[in-house]
């Protein structure tokens, strides 16, 4: 799968003491991909746009 061009942003909700690092590429054609910013050349999951907003609007995390 092609990410050269992803423009990757860090989660709001990354801390800066070494635990949940997420950066997300949000303009690639058709898919959102994930990823963890400690390890850039690391795995990266993909998603459909529409399953990646289901994710992150719901509350389940918050339980």
């Amino acid at each position: 799968m092609e990410l050269s061009g992803a423009r990757w942003r860090k989660s709001t909700r990354s801390n800066g003491s070494g635990g949940a690092c997420v950066e997300v590429a949000a303009n690639l054609a058709g898919l959102v991909a994930v990823r963890d910013s400690k390890d850039p050349t690391g795995p990266v999951l993909v998603f459909p746009p529409d399953a990646w907003r289901v994710f992150v609007g719901s509350d389940a995390l918050s339980r």
